[in-house]
């Protein structure tokens, strides 16, 4: 059930008011609810009581501290791909030994940092990271625990730009080449094999891909059992989608049983990655009105938010609803693109939205939990927006709006 709801008349995160919010700290802001990140992170949990498993929250979705410091509280495991985000993690209270470590191109020192906080696994994606992992793991006098990612080239009918599992994408290993390369690690003397990985996408909303990568996996299981080649878990990834525009995803307990009776009883610890599915409908970005500009071929409304505050609709085409805090307006309706202040003809939230607007309207973006703040820039020089995190009736300030001075922090004059 969505924590986003009218409350005599009003837009509400849980049991605040979006527009008192607005009025405390201003547009635009993004704003969280902590119930639904918890609800959605166990009820993937939940489902999974019966199987030895970890739920590895996916940290790019969305890496504020707080919202991982939730999550942590509830015994999550994380998915990293920077030592930026590990130490976020061991920052907001994760433990390291839950943490694997994805991502194409670790750099020697990311290596040393994860080795000595001692996380959990490497999920690693070619033979020369292997090969590299191994050597940076000799230097330390340890062993570094590995996954090999291997790419099953199954096509999770995607957007191509989150599409990770086809063998054109630059992901993991061939699948025809992984028997050779697990072979590799078990050589190696400073690598143990702890699983084997698979991911294959994000924003999948259909079990077919998912169900077509696990198979192939266990294939490539049985085969290298054959080399007495075994694993203590499967990561399957994340990619479960979530509702932008009407699709319909399938529930988090029936992806969960599918996997489990592909399984088939299958001794091994699951490692699952959800992300988006966790926190991408949790959040909106409020943001006001600031100007309607109509004409007789377009209406444009621009807010003070843009595509430096949320990419996804310039980078991917993304959709995402947009509603008017105040549920009604006298207002005539009309068909609106919904554009920002950014110089680019590609800065927009929304297009041709049939909406009831009048100048300083607030409007709720929803669906903007996962990959908004994130994916936040500075470009035209926009400070970036405060993150709001919304508690029951309690309303906690999680990022500070960014100041002039501080989007300047770092650069200097040249000398005479």
């Amino acid at each position: 059930m969505s924590q986003f709801n009218y409350q005599d008349g009003l837009l509400h995160a849980e049991g605040v008011s979006l527009a008192e919010i607005a009025n405390q700290y201003g547009t635009p802001c993004y704003v969280y609810s902590r119930k639904a990140i918890e609800n959605s992170w166990l009820e993937f949990d939940r489902a999974l009581r019966n199987q030895k498993h970890l739920v590895c929250y996916a940290v790019k979705a969305n890496s504020n501290i707080a919202v991982l410091n939730v999550l942590a509280k509830l015994g999550a495991g994380f998915d990293i791909v920077s030592i930026g985000e590990m130490e976020r993690v061991l920052r907001a209270g994760g433990r390291p030994d839950k943490i694997v470590f994805s991502g194409v191109g670790k750099r020697k020192d990311e290596m040393k940092a994860a080795l000595r906080a001692g996380i959990k696994c490497f999920n690693v994606e070619s033979v020369n990271e292997l090969i590299r992992l191994n050597e940076v793991a000799e230097e330390m006098h340890i062993h570094a625990p590995v996954s090999l990612r291997v790419n099953p080239d199954v096509d999770a009918n995607t957007h191509p730009y989150i599409a990770t599992g086809l063998k054109d994408n630059k992901f993991g290993i061939a699948f025809e080449h992984a028997v050779a390369a697990y072979e590799l690690a078990s050589a190696l003397a400073h690598v143990t094999i702890k699983g084997i990985d698979c991911h294959i996408g994000s924003q999948i909303t259909t079990l077919e891909p998912f169900n077509d990568a696990l198979l192939k996996v266990l294939e490539l299981v049985e085969e290298l059992k054959q080399l007495e080649i075994t694993f203590e878990h499967i990561d399957l990834g994340g990619g479960l989608g979530i509702n932008y525009e009407g699709e319909q995803p399938p529930a988090r307990s029936d992806y969960i049983q599918t996997i489990i009776k592909t399984l088939n009883d299958v001794n091994v610890e699951l490692v699952i990655e959800p992300g988006r599915s966790i926190v991408g409908n949790a959040g909106v970005l409020l943001t006001q009105v600031e100007y309607l500009n109509k004409s007789e071929h377009h209406n444009f409304a621009i807010v003070d938010a843009a595509m430096n505050d949320l990419i996804r609709p310039a980078l991917y085409d993304g959709w995402h609803d947009i509603k008017r805090v105040e549920e009604t307006s006298n207002a005539e309706e009309a068909n609106y693109d919904v554009v920002g202040p950014v110089c680019e003809t590609g800065d927009f939230l929304g297009k041709d939205r049939a909406l009831r607007l009048d100048h300083g309207d607030l409007l709720a973006v929803f669906s903007a939990g996962a990959y908004g703040f994130t994916m936040a820039s500075n470009y035209n020089s926009r400070p970036r927006v405060t993150e709001i995190m919304v508690d029951g009736e309690s309303i906690h300030e999680i990022r500070k709006r960014e100041t002039i001075d501080e989007l300047m922090n770092g650069e200097s004059l040249l000398p005479k």
